[in-house]
């Protein structure tokens, strides 16, 4: 039996501007009811990857598929997608359900079964009994839902989202993260997401392709992304971590010991292949992974053991972390645990940190 084609394929689609490559060589596939994001800092490319998809731009060569089917030559209205924009578009003269119908009458549906879509999408996104609000009564979450009932109504093979909770205060903004992966679970449709927060990307998708320069730098799961970043831009873009440049000093398998710019010595795991004695490389490491005492048996064990001096803490509630610093040498983070044990830390304090050497990560550094 032949296995059902992905809802979402690209064949190295390349999009390029007079001498300016925006999106190069692109291969990427989405299986059917997946969450899917895009990654990426602003210029990346990835908005111009949507707009190809959605059909409101051509590739300047390469294949999108949809179901199996090319999309050459498709315009963007006969393309099974819809898309949802940060700026939702909807329409302030009528009310809910006639925003949410207006797909539909312009595919000339009988009317009774316009009425009986409409509703049903209403409920499933938790709007039942709203059809008749106007939009200025909604609540920004509100909003959000009907633009995405505008386009579930039609029932679109894949919905694309255009960073569509960039508008959004910071607290609705988290809320609607939730209620974004619920609603794609409950319509078991293919999303496809580009944003350019980690957050978004890391909490609702299934995969994520961080995206840089126009190509996709890693494509995976958020856990893959976070603790094995492919290359050093994902290891700096995707989480916290703090960042030292060095050069290599010894190797033992995949661990190596750095010496590094302000003479700090660490011990880090190769990920970048095969690295060599005083090859520049970038360490990262990420703030929780750093172990923090007030003893220095505490390090007994572990790759790294240092002392440094707390120059600040970022109190944030359970993700505080502490300011530190060793003698002559640049701040850097450290995750403060939640076990009452630093609750009187304070500027000043001598503390002692380490970690283990897969904890860090080494990057051979770009040739200038």
């Amino acid at each position: 039996m032949t296995a059902a084609p992905p809802d979402l394929e690209c064949r190295a689609v390349t999009k390029a501007f007079a001498d300016f490559v925006a999106v190069r060589g692109v291969d990427f596939s989405v299986p059917a009811g997946s969450f899917f994001s895009i990654l990426g800092p602003s210029g990346c490319g990835k908005t111009t990857l949507l707009r190809m998809i959605a059909g409101f731009a051509d590739p300047s060569s390469g294949e999108i598929l949809i179901k199996g089917r090319s999309m050459r030559e498709v315009p963007p209205n006969r393309r099974p997608v819809n898309m949802v924009f940060q700026h939702l578009a909807l329409f302030p003269m009528m009310s809910v359900g006639e925003n949410v119908a207006f797909g539909l009458r312009r595919r000339k549906v009988m009317p009774a079964e316009i009425t009986r879509r409409v509703e049903d999408v209403l409920a499933r996104v938790g709007l039942a009994g709203m059809s008749g609000r106007r939009i200025e009564q909604l609540s920004g979450g509100q909003k959000q839902r009907v633009a995405i009932a505008r386009c579930m109504v039609l029932e679109p093979d894949v919905l694309l989202l255009d960073e569509p909770l960039g508008a959004l205060d910071l607290k609705l903004r988290e809320h609607m993260k939730v209620e974004l992966k619920k609603l794609q679970s409950e319509f078991r449709t293919t999303f496809v997401y580009i944003t350019h927060d980690q957050s978004e990307a890391l909490v609702m998708s299934d995969t994520v392709a961080v995206m840089n320069h126009g190509v996709f730098e890693q494509v995976g799961s958020p856990r893959d992304l976070y603790f094995q970043p492919a290359t050093a831009f994902v290891a700096g873009f995707v989480g916290d971590a703090n960042r030292w440049q060095g050069r290599v000093e010894a190797l033992s398998g995949n661990a190596v010991s750095i010496r590094t710019e302000d003479g700090l010595v660490l011990r880090a795991h190769a990920a970048d292949g095969a690295l060599a004695a005083s090859d520049a490389v970038a360490v990262f490491v990420r703030p929780e992974a750093i172990t923090l005492s007030r003893e220095p048996a505490a390090m007994l064990g572990l790759d790294t053991g240092i002392a440094a001096t707390i120059t600040g803490i970022l109190f944030n509630g359970a993700n505080s972390r502490a300011l530190v610093k060793v003698a002559g040498q640049r701040e850097f983070e450290v995750a403060i645990p939640q076990t009452g044990a630093f609750a009187g830390l304070s500027v000043g304090d001598v503390v002692h940190l380490g970690w283990r050497a897969d904890q860090a990560r080494a990057y051979r550094a770009p040739r200038p």
